[in-house]
């Protein structure tokens, strides 16, 4: 048994060993161009050794250079950061949403009477209301006063005579008529009433989108435009409202009309508001109503 195992061994070493000659020849001459002496050891230790460098190779391209990105399913680096920026924007855009949305809810409470309108405050919604406008000092600087009387001389020889900037916007008013109710925040009156003969048309002061545009038991038919930058305009007592909520509307295009709608009026007229980062500002302050 020995005997057989050592002549198998002798010849498996024989097989190995065994040496060969790789001719390459010319085809038409038949003249040897290269040989190789080869034995079955030699072939198989450089095959082995070949695809030994052939995968560390591989390896080597895949794991540190940019081909991997090429690899079916293989997100690059720079994919993952955009991807990573996107959902941090997208969490960003989802707050801000929502905070829009508790606002415009706010207001739409305000309007029908379930809060009072001095809790009305963008940057303090989302601490349960706690801030009070009504306590809140709303009388312009001296600062601001001087700005007012500046620009008030500036309008004076303007074209646009009846028009008043603040910011980027140009306010136009809303209705030509007498002021039967002054702006006054003791009192609780957020706006100031302008008196006109019913169905009379009201026109945006601005440019900017209907927020709200329903009936409320004691203001009537309300329509609420948001202008941007923090800024609110309010048309109540309205008899018909021509926009709906999430219209578009252009400066001078006419909303609503002149009524006597709702609980809280005492005839036809126009209750105008204007509101500033939350808070009520005196729309005389900015357009002129004659």
């Amino acid at each position: 048994m020995a005997k057989k195992q050592r002549t198998k061994r002798k010849q498996l070493k024989k097989k190995l060993l065994h040496k060969y000659r790789l001719v390459v020849l010319n085809e038409d001459t038949f003249e040897e161009k290269i040989s190789f002496k080869l034995n079955r050891l030699n072939v198989f230790v450089t095959g082995t050794l070949f695809a030994i460098v052939l995968i560390a190779g591989t390896t080597f391209l895949i794991a540190f250079t940019p081909l991997k990105e090429y690899i079916p399913g293989y997100a690059s680096t720079k994919l993952r950061q955009e991807a990573t920026d996107l959902t941090f924007e997208v969490d960003s855009l989802q707050n801000k949403m929502s905070a829009n949305e508790i606002y415009f809810n706010s207001i739409q409470k305000v309007l029908k009477g379930e809060i009072a309108p001095q809790k009305i405050n963008k940057d303090s919604l989302l601490e349960s209301f706690k801030t009070d406008t009504a306590l809140a000092n709303v009388e312009p600087s001296k600062q601001d006063s001087l700005l007012r009387k500046e620009v008030a001389l500036e309008d004076k020889y303007n074209l646009f005579e009846t028009a008043t900037t603040k910011g980027d916007y140009v306010f136009f008013p809303p209705l030509k008529g007498a002021i039967s109710n002054d702006f006054n925040t003791k009192e609780k009156h957020f706006g100031i009433d302008i008196t006109a003969p019913e169905g009379t048309p009201v026109k945006a002061v601005a440019d900017g989108t209907v927020i709200f545009s329903e009936w409320t038991a004691e203001t009537g038919y309300v329509c609420v435009i948001d202008h941007g930058s923090n800024l609110i305009s309010v048309y109540k007592h309205n008899s018909a409202l021509t926009i709906s909520q999430g219209d578009l509307v252009k400066t001078g295009e006419v909303i609503a009309m002149v009524g006597n709608t709702g609980e809280l009026t005492t005839g036809p007229h126009l209750h105008f508001e204007l509101w500033s980062d939350g808070y009520p500002v005196n729309p005389l302050d900015y357009i002129d109503f004659q």
